[in-house]
């Protein structure tokens, strides 16, 4: 479809601003459950969204019948919609014009794969997995090759066309032994490029390791003596905490309200750029640009060119997460955060790849010095308020430390505690960097899209801990 003519067809019909997405999200998986292969899905999923304002009111629309006179009438409905309905009055900031074709690097498609390649990856994981000795066990492991692709025109003249592949999947446990009971760890995969970046990820290898600690603390861990501990925390809890008590809550849109009914407020307001909020040593980041990241892109869709967000500098709110509706009500510029899942949903405002950063100390120098503590290396259950500020972890594979030295294993410590205190606690910061591919969802109707969360390992003086209840 010629995108740049329906645009040119809008500007003609009078509307101050609009912008026409062309997007097709290509994908295929396979699933193997307890060693049996299911029939590889494939899923094509293509159309065009766009956007229109006029007199100040905006209004989204999109279609996948893809003649002509549908889109043509589709845009012209659309503006006669704007006209007789009265809508909040919005803005735009004002951006630079962009003409770019981009892509993320790859050598080998994910999507044009042999099956049996896939099949094979799957059956090396569930393998690996058996080796270790445990009676009981279910196993769901999950392959995903797919491309996004995007070509995207505004009124302005900015046109941009794009095309992301990722690999991803999900790798999901589970272990029984009798009296002990069950446990389960569940952990996603995920970069942008091709077939090659499964080859260095080494999933087999990262399934039999996570499935061994998992057993450690089924067979041996203890729960935790309720009491105030100090804190390491493994790049996978730093990854959680930052993205749902910092990116969350410094979306603008949902400083504004936009989200309140939908997927919960924020604890900060408009004004609260420089509030101090954790200690010195904190920094948060999001970077969408991060090269083969599960969250990458280089312009977002709104054509605006991606940037490095410092949102929280040595412990102060830094600035908020924007598209250009936001940034026009903050009188600032967009810094790149609009997207969307696919072309029938409307781009707002999403985080990429958001983390702490990293800092000094060796993962050995920020326990040599705890008397009493406890190292949370990844988590089974995260729970979090509609303002971002009461939150609520609870360890999967965890050990006691004592006089600087990693013990036993301990099973279900329950962190819980406020933003601030969480930030604030923090005394030392890992140069450990690690990240972990997610599905972050926002947006009614839903769309999921994909980040990576992270961080190196943390620690934190003082904290409560608890065992489950």
């Amino acid at each position: 479809m010629d995108v740049e003519k329906l645009v040119d067809l809008l500007i003609k019909e009078g509307v101050e601003y609009a912008e026409v997405r062309l997007q097709k999200n290509t994908e295929i998986e396979i699933i193997m459950c307890n060693g049996e292969i299911q029939a590889p899905e494939f899923t094509e999923d293509y159309g065009v969204g766009m956007r229109i304002m006029k007199d100040g009111a905006f209004a989204f629309s999109s279609t996948n019948i893809m003649e002509w006179n549908n889109v043509k009438d589709l845009g012209i409905s659309t503006l006669k919609s704007i006209k007789s309905n009265s809508c909040k009055k919005i803005g735009l900031s004002q951006e630079e014009v962009i003409k770019k074709e981009w892509k993320a690097n790859y050598k080998i498609s994910p999507i044009e794969l042999d099956i049996e390649t896939m099949m094979e990856l799957l059956r090396d994981i569930d393998a690996s997995i058996k080796e270790v000795n445990i009676k009981t066990m279910n196993r769901l492991i999950s392959f995903r090759g797919s491309i996004e692709e995007k070509v995207y025109v505004n009124s302005e003249g900015t046109r941009i066309s794009s095309i992301v592949p990722r690999v991803s999947g999900t790798i999901a446990v589970t272990i029984y032994e009798g009296a002990k009971g069950s446990i389960q760890r569940i952990f996603q995969y995920g970069e942008s490029g091709g077939w090659e970046r499964i080859e260095r990820m080494n999933l087999p290898d990262v399934a039999k390791k996570e499935t061994e600690a998992i057993a450690k603390v089924l067979l041996e861990g203890k729960s935790p003596k309720p009491g105030v501990y100090d804190l390491i925390i493994g790049s996978e809890v730093a990854g959680i905490i930052s993205h749902e008590g910092c990116g969350h809550p410094q979306e603008a849109d949902r400083i504004l309200g936009r989200e309140g009914a939908q997927a919960g407020e924020s604890y900060l307001k408009k004004g609260d750029l420089g509030k101090k909020i954790g200690s010195e040593v904190l920094n948060i980041s999001d970077h969408p640009a991060l090269e083969n990241s599960y969250g990458f892109y280089l312009y977002d869709d709104e054509g605006v060119e991606a940037r490095k967000k410092r949102l929280i500098v040595e412990g102060r709110i830094n600035e908020f997460l924007h598209n250009r509706e936001t940034a026009h009500e903050f009188k600032t510029k967009s810094n790149g955060a609009a997207r969307a899942s696919a072309y029938n949903r409307e781009p707002i405002v999403r985080m990429s790849n958001t983390f702490i950063e990293p800092g000094d100390y060796s993962f050995e120098e920020l326990i040599e010095d705890v008397k009493l503590g406890l190292y949370v290396k990844s988590f089974m259950e995260w729970n979090i308020d509609d303002l971002r500020w009461n939150h609520r972890y609870v360890g999967l594979e965890s050990y006691l430390i004592e006089n600087g030295e990693l013990k036993i294993p301990i099973r279900e410590a329950v962190i819980e505690a406020t933003t601030q205190v969480i930030f604030s606690s923090i005394d030392a910061i890992g140069n450990d960097l690690k990240f972990n591919a997610a599905t972050c969802g926002k947006g009614q109707p839903d769309q999921g899209v994909p980040v990576w969360t992270g961080g190196p390992s943390v620690r934190l003086r003082g904290i409560y801990i608890k065992g489950r209840s």
